[in-house]
């Protein structure tokens, strides 16, 4: 029986190149990339890659902590009509048992994905794990339970050891930090510095054993000053490591927004969401993050004290504010939102609209409405 081809689609409008400009014509394809015809086009909407989120700890009411592998996929369903279409479940601080029941529902929503593509062609692609400690610094906890571990030993090799782990953050200055770094980097796994007291020497240390991501720029990590400048330093000079970095106007002011991106540029910057259970939910509900309940109160999700606790946007709201809010150019705040995590992720075949990739992308109005989103080339309706 002769294999049933995919039908071909086209859009036209304003197309995002990974070079941060707009090309404007048409776009074909089918599961994949098919052609970028640059020429007249019918349409002033604009066409991007689709979002690919690195840490999501949960949304609309689903915590990544403690969903199954069919509530990992409801999740997915709904970043999907965000326009994120790809994104990486994120376990904060807890004991190792409870972070390998974690891995083992997403293990089993990326395996269920597989079997029965038909059955997860509304969700966004879950294209790893990224495990946010608990090798972090007791000093930048945030939100996080006092459970830190130094990386090394037993629960390191534990951690290690999960076959779809994808990025880790750890705080570099940790004793046994940097051969964590190089063993992970390793085999395959980013390293992102993040929840973390290091100085700008430590910091350094950990991007010169293979480090290539911060973790949300600015918060839970050393300040920065003008006679110690920390990591923040670090992550606002140039180097392979791209600070990411959380654009919803509460964990960062966009006058330091406007600060990273004149320092990094569009290639050296990630826009990722952080986002919370709380996400989705409305403004009285209470849910457990981290360690202890919190609600969304002024913009963000915090604890009692005040503490942040996590964001509420989705990526979308991410790239608004920075177009908006800091004056980044779409294409530029498209290459943020999907090529840069694309390339820390490893993911080549995903993150920018060119021939051969998976087409995966978003329709924005030039209100940035999200107008379509396509996942693999199918059209979520």
């Amino acid at each position: 029986m002769p294999a049933v081809m995919p039908m071909m689609k086209t859009l036209s409008g304003e197309i995002a190149r990974t070079d941060g400009s707009l090309t404007r014509g048409q776009i074909t394809f089918s599961d994949k990339i098919v052609e970028v015809h640059e020429g007249p086009a019918s349409g002033n909407d604009y066409i991007l890659p689709g979002f690919i989120d690195l840490q999501v700890n949960g949304s609309h009411g689903i915590d990544v902590m403690s969903a199954d592998a069919a509530a990992l996929r409801t999740l997915g369903e709904k970043l999907a009509r965000e326009g994120t279409t790809s994104w990486l479940p994120t376990a904060v601080t807890a004991p190792m048992e409870r972070i390998e029941r974690v891995h083992g529902a997403i293990s089993g929503a990326i395996a269920a994905a597989r079997s029965d593509p038909a059955a997860a062609r509304d969700s966004a692609a879950i294209v790893g794990m990224h495990l946010e400690g608990p090798f972090i610094s007791a000093r930048r906890l945030g939100a996080h339970p006092r459970l830190n571990l130094e990386p090394h030993g037993d629960e390191f090799e534990r951690a290690a050891a999960l076959r779809e782990l994808k990025l880790v953050t750890l705080a570099p200055e940790l004793p046994g930090a940097l051969d964590a770094i190089r063993r992970l980097v390793g085999r395959g796994v980013a390293v992102s510095i993040g929840h973390t007291d290091a100085t700008l020497e430590e910091a350094r240390a950990g991007i010169g054993a293979g480090a290539r991501m911060f973790t949300h720029l600015y918060n839970a990590m050393r300040p920065l000053g003008h006679r110690d400048p920390g990591v923040i330093a670090a992550a606002l000079a140039k180097s392979d490591a791209r600070p990411a970095i959380i654009p919803d106007g509460v964990h960062v002011h966009p006058e330091m927004l406007r600060l990273a991106y004149v320092a990094r540029g569009m290639k050296g910057l990630i826009i990722t969401s952080d986002k919370v259970a709380l996400a989705g939910t409305g403004q009285e509900t209470a849910l457990e993050v981290g360690r202890a309940r919190a609600r969304i109160d002024r913009g963000a999700a915090r604890l009692a004290d005040g503490t942040l606790a996590g964001s509420v946007i989705s990526m979308l709201d991410g790239v608004r504010v920075m177009v908006r809010e800091v004056g980044v150019p779409i294409a530029e705040a498209a290459v943020m939102a999907a090529a840069n995590p694309a390339a820390v992720g490893g993911f080549k075949d995903r993150g920018r609209l060119d021939p051969g990739t998976r087409a995966d992308l978003i329709v924005l109005s030039r209100a940035l409405e999200l107008k379509a989103v396509f996942i693999a080339g199918r059209e979520l309706r």
